[in-house]
């Protein structure tokens, strides 16, 4: 089957302005740098890793709120960077998006009702009646659970989880098949996380929908998501099937992301310890492996030439020089 999305070698560099206004020059940030991996049909992908690790890059630039600076976004086998305004125009009733705080994503002026309705009236207010627009609305809102009596309010009279569920409804009433979900439950509380993660599967099961979900909560992506990619400097460090990642993680970097992990198991050891210093700057990269100076286990090899994305096991790639020996020992 041919995967909904696919990122082949993907590049994203900004311009950056350095030094005073008279001897100004600019230097490269390299956000994204040779980014691969594709999403099929109906799954569920996670991408984790540190801040700065270039993961928002991705979800903008396939939402087109940025310009590729090289390789390729194929959706459904077309290239998004190609499309002309009507193809942006029918890709964005295929891929929508739920921000990470819900808050802010909806129109303070707008009653919810108005809020769920208008992605409808925009794309589709030539070809539906009102009373059909109604219609979907109501029934968007019952599928996410929100009361019918909330569609006359305004969001701040909405609780955090409320507001979550209106978003939800937005972003799926045009019926898409790709939903990307930036930090989807972060803003929750504790209490209303696990309520709205097993809406989000509930809907997806329905609808048939396919989900990237960015989220440093690994957590939360062991129990949700089929398949997992670690970014590291705007790199894929470490991809695969999630249980396959999470029982036998390969890179160094994963390993110590794991070992944070605050697991509630009795008695657990944590086998490495805390990652030491801050992420590289992606203005200025270290060379070879970008991971190398917080790396215990870095050779010459390491700090001179990247390593490529490599299947280690089934399903299960790593880009690391020291994969092998490592997996034998750790």
């Amino acid at each position: 089957m041919d995967p909904i999305l696919k990122l082949q070698d993907v590049v994203k560099h900004f311009p950056i302005a350095v030094g005073g206004v008279l001897r100004r020059k600019f230097k490269i940030l390299k956000a994204v740098d040779g980014v691969s991996f594709s999403i099929d049909k109906g799954a569920c992908f996670g991408l984790s890793g540190e801040s700065g690790s270039g993961k928002t890059t991705i979800s903008k630039l396939i939402l087109l709120l940025e310009k590729i600076t090289e390789g390729s976004i194929l959706y459904e086998g077309k290239d998004i960077s190609k499309f002309t305004d009507t193809g942006i125009q029918w890709y964005r009733t295929r891929v929508q998006t739920i921000f990470q705080d819900a808050a802010s994503s909806l129109n303070p002026r707008m009653r919810i009702n108005k809020i769920v309705s208008e992605p409808l009236e925009v794309h589709l207010g030539k070809i539906l009646s009102k009373e059909e627009i109604k219609q979907r609305t109501e029934e968007m809102v019952r599928l996410v659970g929100l009361p019918p009596d909330k569609l006359a309010n305004y969001p701040h009279e909405l609780s955090g989880g409320q507001k979550q569920r209106v978003a939800i409804a937005k972003s799926i009433i045009l019926r898409p098949s790709l939903i990307v979900l930036d930090e989807p439950v972060s803003s929750l509380d504790v209490s209303i996380r696990a309520q709205i993660l097993n809406l989000l599967s509930e809907i997806q099961e329905k609808q048939g929908l396919t989900y990237l979900i960015i989220a440093h909560d690994l957590a939360m992506l062991k129990h949700v998501t089929t398949k997992i990619g670690v970014m590291y400097l705007g790199n894929i460090v470490e991809l695969g099937k999630t249980q396959e990642v999470f029982e036998h993680p390969l890179h160094p970097y994963t390993k110590a992301l794991f070992a944070a992990v605050p697991w509630p198991v009795p008695g657990r050891v944590k086998e490495i310890p805390a990652l030491q210093g801050e992420i590289g700057s992606p203005i200025d990269p270290p060379p070879g492996c970008r991971f190398h100076p917080r790396c215990q286990f870095a050779v010459d090899q390491c700090r001179e030439m990247r390593p490529l994305l490599l299947e280690m096991r089934p399903d299960h790639q790593v880009a690391c020089h020291k994969a092998d020996s490592l997996s034998a020992t750790m």
